[in-house]
């Protein structure tokens, strides 16, 4: 059952501030656990292993697991089409939510794939009690495919308001025993904030033009390799001779560079590549047309070959436009603008991005916006599904989210780097009353404000972020993130950034039991 204290000043506390009634969540009969071994030896594995329980309590006493799973029960019973779900459906989908969150958690603290997750779980004890797989008989975790469902259990704007009755968890106390929720020494400070924007990586390759003619033919002749193991089957040769061509004219044009005379070398290999490509689309389109007809020949539903269909159709209507690509840079020898390049067939909304960087001139993917408070939690993100505007226009948009998020008033002072400064933030943080900490774009400017100690400190403080960032993408985003399309890279990003908080607030220093039980009384 539910782990929360017996403090009534506790119990008023969360019964005002959860958005939702505790009531909705319904009862259930909880297993039998064996006791998780003691290790000893290993100060790494020890120190892991309080940081899951307290990222354990901390779900229970700030009420955000139970407010998830009143969340995932709504959406559920939005797509109900017929009748009422029975009890034991309701609390089957309600036990589920509860391990949907602890899985997706973990697999993002582990860093894992969603296999390599699966694994791990069937074999560590202090990860099948923390996700909540233990019993006394047998086992049974989640397989590659279920936790892949766990990770779109809820869409991107219910996982914010998730990431806000954290936020709200942690930031305030109990008005009767001024007790934090969640038992920290010192709830987190949201008065002053600090910006920073970064480019989320896309996982694609560096996206040379004729690679996207090799990306063509490796997907439609995989799909034509599935469709005809499967008894639909056309004349024609191996398929796989079509993929050892391509390959072999890729290594040709990579290595035409070296030579002389490698302009008019390229064109010819371009052009036999083009070539290749006319038969390759033939035999694919067929294969396609002879599966859409005769599905129920093969041993697939519906659903299933429209799994295979679809990689089809996708890499076909972009075909005719990544063939043109490639003929106007290597042929025609003309530039294409970024905004009509296609830099990747599989994952759209996918921009150029100057960085400007040593290493990095420019990188591909989406600009993201993150925001944090002293302590490192992050309080406010944005993931920019278009080309992303100038950092010094991200600013009035982000002040109105955290409007909304925290509370009007709440933030004093905003800090940031002077990609952010401009005259115009400068007037509105004035207007709101904040603190203008926008790092000055002038020598001149940046002179006078290091004078003033407030901005000093702010600009010191700033060095961190950097690093925050950094943290959040080699450990929590993943290295690279390999969710495709926008609207799974923003509930991918979602769900780190719970992750991260929750791991910033297992860190921070708890209340003592003793003092904690003088203060509730």
């Amino acid at each position: 059952m539910l782990l929360y204290p017996k403090s009534v000043g506790y119990n008023l506390f969360i019964r005002k501030r959860t958005p939702y009634s505790m009531s909705r969540i319904l009862p259930f009969q909880t297993e039998l656990r064996p006791a998780i071994p003691c290790v000893r030896g290993n100060v790494d594995y020890s120190t892991f292993e309080a940081e899951l329980f307290r990222i354990d309590e901390i779900l229970h006493l700030s009420g955000v697991e139970n407010y998830f799973v009143e969340l995932s029960t709504d959406h559920w019973l939005k797509k109900w089409l017929e009748g009422q779900p029975s009890h034991s459906q309701v609390v089957n989908h309600q036990h589920r939510s509860r391990r949907a969150l602890r899985c997706i958690l973990l697999q993002r603290i582990l860093a894992e794939s969603f296999r390599k997750m699966s694994r791990r779980l069937a074999e560590c004890s202090l990860f099948q009690w923390f996700c909540g797989f233990t019993a006394l008989e047998e086992v049974r975790v989640p397989g590659k495919s279920e936790l892949e469902r766990f990770s779109d259990w809820l869409p991107v704007e219910s996982m914010n308001l998730v990431l806000d009755r954290l936020t709200q968890a942690a930031s305030q106390k109990d008005p009767l025993t001024q007790v934090n929720c969640i038992w920290l020494a010192n709830q987190i400070e949201l008065d002053t904030v600090w910006l920073d924007s970064t480019c989320l990586k896309a996982n694609i390759h560096f996206p040379v033009d004729w690679v996207l003619l090799r990306d063509v033919a490796r997907t439609l002749m995989k799909a034509t390799i599935t469709i005809r193991k499967h008894g639909l089957k056309r004349r024609m040769v191996d398929p796989s001779m079509f993929l050892k061509q391509m390959n072999q004219l890729s290594i040709a044009m990579t290595h035409t560079g070296r030579k002389p005379g490698s302009k008019k070398a390229r064109k010819v290999v371009l052009r036999k590549m083009k070539k290749l490509l006319k038969l390759i689309r033939d035999h694919a389109l067929r294969h396609r047309d002879m599966l859409d007809l005769h599905w129920k020949e093969t041993d697939w539903t519906r659903p299933q070959a429209e799994q295979v269909l679809g990689p089809i159709d996708s890499v076909l209507g972009q075909l005719d436009e990544a063939v043109r690509q490639a003929h106007e840079r290597i042929i025609g020898g003309r530039q294409v603008k970024n905004q009509d390049k296609i830099l990747s067939l599989y994952d759209e909304n996918i921009h150029v991005i100057k960085r400007g960087k040593s290493g990095a001139e420019v990188e591909f993917g989406n600009t993201l916006l993150i925001v944090e408070q002293a302590q490192g939690y992050v309080v406010d993100w944005k993931l920019h599904k278009d080309s992303a505007e100038s950092d010094s226009k991200q600013v009035k948009p982000c002040a109105e989210r955290l409007d909304d998020r925290i509370g009007v008033g709440v933030i004093k002072a905003m800090i940031g780097d002077r990609g952010f400064a401009s005259k115009g933030n400068e007037q509105f943080l004035n207007e709101k009353e904040i603190f203008d900490g926008l790092c000055p774009r002038g020598v001149d400017g940046l002179k006078k404000r290091l004078k003033g100690k407030r901005f000093r400190d702010a600009q010191r403080r700033r060095a961190q972020t950097e690093g925050r960032i950094g943290v959040l993408q080699n450990e929590f985003f993943g290295r690279p993130m390999r969710s495709k399309g926008i609207e799974n890279r923003e509930l991918a990003v979602a769900w780190s950034v719970l992750t991260h908080n929750l791991w910033v607030l297992a860190r921070l220093k708890r209340i003592e039991d003793a003092e904690q039980t003088a203060r509730a009384a």
